[in-house]
């Protein structure tokens, strides 16, 4: 049976490795957030380079959320709304982007693949499941917006960190110990496609004329 936790930000590694596959968890604190591959990969040369992003993202919970954050009279940002996005498209510069930072939570929709959940292992890091079309339930949980990086770029491209209260709820779909409810899920289909097309050549068998 799954377990709700409350969870404050920035989380200690051994609170993430107490997460259990299956695990509903909202948030409290500072996330940092994209949906930009352009991103991504100013990230990668932040770490072949040895330069420091605008946002720092040690052990930070850094999530494929996307966001417009509009300018106020007083120069700074407004955040109006939270959406996911596939973490999938950004498998190649996970791996890399985990390890360097040690990141605790990584997140989005769609899941990410076994070399990053290796890399979640290594570092003490969760995947979190958020909802799709969830939109509306995910942007009451903004506060405020601490900082916006990479200005340069879309909005929803830039590296933003929000201050969240409440926000979820999210699963634990891959574990800090390399557990992954995707990659279940795969094996359980793979382990069933064998019956299903005998099945189907059964059903096409007894209704070819004779």
């Amino acid at each position: 049976m799954s377990t709700m936790h409350r969870l404050q930000l920035p989380l200690e590694e051994q609170t993430v490795r107490s997460l259990a596959l299956g695990d509903m968890v909202t948030l409290d604190g500072d996330i940092v957030i994209t949906i930009g591959l352009p991103t991504h990969q100013r990230i990668m040369e932040c770490i072949e380079s040895g330069a420091p992003p605008p946002i720092d993202l040690t052990h930070a919970a850094f999530f494929h959320l996307s966001n417009f954050s509009r300018d106020t009279a007083d120069g700074a940002f407004e955040a109006l709304y939270l959406g996911t996005t596939t973490s999938t498209r950004f498998n190649a510069q996970m791996p890399a982007i985990i390890r360097a930072f040690g990141l605790r939570a990584v997140g989005g929709k769609g899941g990410l693949d076994l070399h990053c959940a290796q890399a979640m292992k290594e570092a003490g890091c969760v995947y979190l499941s958020f909802l799709g079309g969830a939109s509306t339930l995910q942007s009451r949980s903004i506060k405020e917006v601490v900082a916006v990086g990479w200005k340069d770029l879309i909005c929803q491209f830039r590296l933003v960190k929000l201050r969240v209260e409440g926000l979820g709820p999210a699963t634990v779909a891959i574990d800090a110990h390399g557990n992954s409810l995707y990659e279940n899920l795969r094996r359980e289909a793979d382990s069933r496609l064998p019956r299903i097309v005998d099945e189907l050549n059964q059903q096409r068998s007894t209704r070819l004329p004779k």
